[in-house]
Formats: C-alpha cells, structure tokens, sequence
C-alpha cells in the first residue's frame, strides 16, 4: 500500500502562485508514476501533469507554461508549482503514484482562484 499526503493548497488571487507537495509512504519501492489531477465541481477528474521515476514529464495542454511537475531528490515526494493562475484553476488537486500498475490517491487539497 502506498499512502499520499498533499499540502500546499490555498486562496490566490488570478495571476499568483502556489506550490502544492505530495509526500508518499507506506511500500514507496517501485513508484513509477507520480502525478497531479484535479477535479472542479461538476467535472470529472483530469489529468495535470505526470512524472515518472526517469524524471520524463507530461502536461495538460491547459497548463503547459504555467505549472511545473518535480520530484524530489528521495524519489518519494512531488511537487507541482503553479504560476500564471487562473479562475479556472480552481479545483481539489489530488496527488497520484502508480506502482506495479496500481493507481494510489490523495484526500486532495483544495485551490481556489479568485478574479
């Protein structure tokens, strides 16, 4: 089992910043994927941006030039740091790691985006 804590979630106003973490326990040997979804209300849940443990990166089209995906240097935390926010940003981000082919969630931390 892995377990996934994300922090960093907040009030911003448009064209802020935030930086959320991701901090994974539990059986953490052989996480793959590590990754950033969201889901605003009334929508299914979407993909943000992935990382996997070669350090190759995809992005949402909506958010590609604005958020950045890392991980950091133990291999079992992720970072997702957003500039240029918008109003449509504003969703519950949940973090993501797959291992042996098992996708491991998030409570989620809630972004919200003011105009």
């Amino acid at each position: 089992q892995v377990q996934l804590v994300e922090s960093g979630g907040g009030l911003v106003q448009a064209g802020g910043s935030l930086r959320l973490s991701c901090v994974a326990s539990g059986s953490i040997f052989s996480i793959n994927v590590m990754g950033w979804y969201r889901q605003a209300p009334g929508k299914q849940r979407e993909l943000v941006a992935t990382v996997t443990s070669g350090d190759i990166t995809n992005y949402a089209d909506s958010v590609k030039g604005r958020f950045a995906i890392s991980r950091g240097n133990t291999k079992n935390t992720t970072y997702l740091q957003m500039n240029s926010l918008k109003p449509e940003d504003t969703a519950v981000y949940y973090c993501q790691a797959k291992r042996w082919g098992i996708n491991y969630w998030g409570k989620g931390t809630l972004v919200t985006v003011s105009s």
